[in-house]
């Protein structure tokens, strides 16, 4: 699926992947054989721009293996570009992590030693006007992570009605005021005055008001729901959970890195109920809680402040 929160524009070489040492920690990439004979193999996700997946396949050298998965192809071309040094090792799929099963079953990989999964949006993302994520700047309605898949941001809200729209400000992007935003925000649009990011942003602040402090716009909560409505982030994230214990080997490890509160949830109760002690637990828990960036790190990449890891391990298999 989706998307790196590395830090800071410019060069590939530039970008910060959040949480590195902590994730390559967990997930603990190493060289050697795995049971079919060849290298170990691990998964990224949400490959990005390649900082995590690169980090993995030096861990791993010589013969470790690494998919990288994105459904941004701008994604997967930043990504080839960075990971072009490691030849054969690495391959990279344009697809939604949803499908991460038949993605590497096309690829004849039954299981895996690592998969790392880091849910965000990019800085590439981000900075892009024409992708309309971004609260800054004007672009349109789109918000899509794959801009080849049909039905951008200003479809959905030509369909939807107010009150699941409600209900999505409220839930994805804990609105407070979720009602009266959803109002006018449909209201805007049926009117045809809503049709670029700036004047969904000037629709959220007649709502609401404008933010009563610099560091948050009262507008974020509401783009980031509907961007989580419009790429069905939540769906994507419980099926590739429910994937989880097959796709990993016994010994091999998962790593999630969230930085929104309910799909940190969606993460937790998942990891947890695979590891609950009174059933056949088939993970083990590597973190009680979730991990936080350091105060370091933070300081410098502030897109990780919101960040929270969870990593587990496949137990063996209970004769």
């Amino acid at each position: 699926m989706r998307r790196k929160r590395d830090g800071g524009v410019g060069t590939l070489a530039d970008h910060i992947p959040v949480m590195l040492d902590r994730a390559l920690a967990h997930l603990d990439p190493r060289a050697g054989l795995g049971p079919d004979g060849a290298g170990r193999m691990y998964v990224d996700a949400t490959v990005g721009r390649g900082g995590h997946a690169e980090a993995i396949l030096e861990r791993s050298s010589p013969d470790g293996r690494l998919v990288g998965v994105d459904r941004d192809p701008a994604a997967v071309a930043a990504a080839a570009e960075r990971l072009a040094r490691f030849g054969a090792r690495c391959a990279l799929v344009h697809g939604d992590f949803a499908g991460l099963r038949a993605i590497l079953a096309g690829r004849g990989v039954a299981a895996v030693d690592g998969l790392l999964c880091d849910l965000g949006l990019s800085s590439a993302q981000l900075t892009d006007p024409a992708r309309g994520f971004s609260l800054q700047g004007d672009g349109p309605l789109d918000m899509r992570m794959d801009p080849t898949s049909p039905g951008g941001a200003g479809d959905l809200l030509d369909e939807i009605d107010e009150p699941r729209l409600a209900e999505a400000f409220a839930r994805l992007g804990d609105e407070r005021r979720a009602r009266r935003v959803a109002h006018v925000v449909l209201e805007r649009r049926r009117q045809g005055r809503l049709s670029t990011t700036a004047e969904l942003r000037d629709a959220v602040h007649a709502a609401l008001g404008r933010s009563r402090t610099a560091r948050i716009d009262s507008a974020t909560r509401a783009f980031q729901a509907l961007r989580m409505l419009v790429n069905h982030e939540e769906d994507s994230l419980r099926a590739l959970l429910a994937d989880v214990p097959d796709l990993l080997r016994p010994g091999g490890r998962a790593v999630f890195i969230a930085f929104h509160s309910g799909e940190d949830r969606l993460v937790k109760h998942a990891l947890r109920e695979y590891a609950r002690p009174a059933g056949p637990a088939r993970l083990r828990l590597l973190t009680r809680h979730a991990e936080r960036p350091s105060r370091e790190e933070v300081l410098r990449n502030r897109r990780s402040r919101s960040a929270r890891l969870r990593a587990v391990e496949r137990l063996p298999e209970v004769a």
